[in-house]
């Protein structure tokens, strides 16, 4: 599949870096010729270096030809022309990454739509809806709800209160049937796990299950839900304020922001917040400010090792919830380890979002997330696909894949080895990344 990104930035060059290990057909645009170099280098794939609003270069880049053109440069206005010069040449699908939450409701498709826009993402809208998750569902470290909630992937992190730490999984899978534990993330490494696998403390276990298995599930991870009301937020921003939009007055914000301008600006967009212009590292300040009788830390400052700290501190401080934004990739496994909580970081969330686009160009997708390592896509299966010519045990699936449940005629099941999967069932896959391309011989 040929693949054209516009933008080397953070998010271009994270989604050029996963999009060159699954063996697509890579071709990244950008002016900036030293950040060209360090993809080119390290990674199979294409770089052609000018402006991605050049009919030439885009031209150079071969867009006429491409499945899939993605706009992600730090400019809203250069990623929607560039899109329209990309769709103008022929390209199958744009899409682009804007800065305006309002450009994402349906009703302004349609004007995107003529601009020659299919879709477009906000990567701070994905983060702060996985914030509001978090706040919502605080013994977890991920939520990810499929068919209306029919099937539920939940990542937790164990302590050494849960039961089943130390148990082998095939043990874990005889004493309770209403789970599936699809992955586990180890330190730095995401693993897809076998019956001789022994559950760990300090593991991030992802479990699959339906939504009335869920309290079992927390009580067996020796987790307890902690009832958000009042949250402090450190740094702000974007996703700051779309956060308090759209929590809708059901938390009581405070922000603590040490650039005047940002707390003109985060006052205005956040008029039911209480925004505090201060250096939110000062632990005096933080005492004066109460934040010990605050239920959630949220640390969205601009720098990862900040947030890391902050919420290191917060929790010194008696706050049961803390969640820091890591735009490091490179530190999430360090923060996986330490006790400060859910990890966001919106460079993922985009390219979950860019590859439920990538799997609609040839499948039926309706959902897929980004982890460090790892991905999870929803997927309808084709009748006579691969996939449906025997049960699960004897479909020879590689190593670094699972099926981890699937929904038949609107109802979520766990998939077992025996399991047969019918041509127009949804399932649930679980992959490690490299191997999503794999999904189109399966499912084709």
């Amino acid at each position: 599949m040929k693949i054209v990104i516009a933008g080397a930035g953070e998010v271009g060059s994270h989604l050029a870096k996963l999009l060159s290990r699954e063996a697509q057909d890579v071709t990244v645009v950008d002016r900036d010729a030293s950040r060209l170099d360090a993809l080119d280098t390290k990674y199979n794939l294409l770089t052609v270096c000018g402006s991605p609003t050049s009919f030439n270069i885009l031209s150079d880049a071969r867009a006429a030809k491409c499945d899939l053109f993605v706009a992600v440069t730090p400019f809203e206005t250069d990623n929607v022309t560039a899109c329209a010069i990309a769709k103008s040449m022929g390209a199958k699908k744009t899409v682009a990454r804007v800065d305006n939450f309002e450009y994402m409701k349906d009703k302004h498709l349609s004007f995107f739509n003529s601009l020659g826009v299919d879709s477009v993402i906000y990567p701070e809208y994905y983060a702060a809806r996985e914030i509001l998750t978090a706040l919502n569902k605080t013994w977890t470290r991920h939520w990810f709800e499929m068919w209306n909630g029919e099937l539920i992937l939940v990542g937790v992190k164990l302590r050494e209160s849960a039961s089943i730490v130390g148990m082998k999984l095939r043990e874990f899978g005889m004493s309770s049937r209403n789970f599936h534990v699809s992955a586990i993330r180890r330190r730095h490494d995401t693993i897809i796990p076998g019956g001789d696998d022994v559950i760990r403390e300090g593991d991030i276990v992802y479990f699959m299950t339906r939504r009335e298995n869920v309290d079992e599930l927390r009580e067996l991870c020796g987790k307890s839900q902690t009832d958000v009301s009042n949250v402090m937020i450190l740094g702000g921003g974007r996703i700051a304020g779309r956060l308090c939009s759209m929590a809708r007055g059901k938390y009581k914000f405070k922000i603590i922001n040490d650039n005047a301008d940002e707390c003109m600006r985060l006052a205005e967009r956040c008029p039911d917040a209480d925004v505090i212009c201060g250096d939110g590292r000062d632990n005096d300040l933080l005492i004066d400010e109460g934040i010990r009788n605050y239920d959630a830390f949220l640390a969205l400052s601009e720098s990862s090792e900040s947030n890391m700290l902050a919420c290191l501190t917060a929790k010194e401080f008696g706050v049961k919830k803390t969640i820091a934004e890591v735009e490091n990739i490179q530190y999430i496994g360090e923060a996986e380890a330490l006790n400060i909580g859910t990890i966001v970081n919106k460079k993922l969330l985009a390219a979950g979002a860019i590859f439920q686009r990538l799997l609609d160009l040839d499948l039926s997708n309706s959902k897929c997330m980004a982890l460090a390592d790892a991905e999870v896509a929803e997927i309808e299966v084709k009748e006579g696909s691969k996939i449906t010519r025997a049960a699960v045990k004897d479909l020879k699936l590689s190593h670094d894949m699972t099926i981890a449940g699937l929904i038949r005629d609107g109802k979520g099941q766990l998939v077992g080895g025996n399991t047969v999967i019918r041509g127009g069932d949804r399932v649930v896959v679980f992959c490690l990344t490299g191997a999503i391309h794999k999904f189109e011989k399966l499912f084709n």
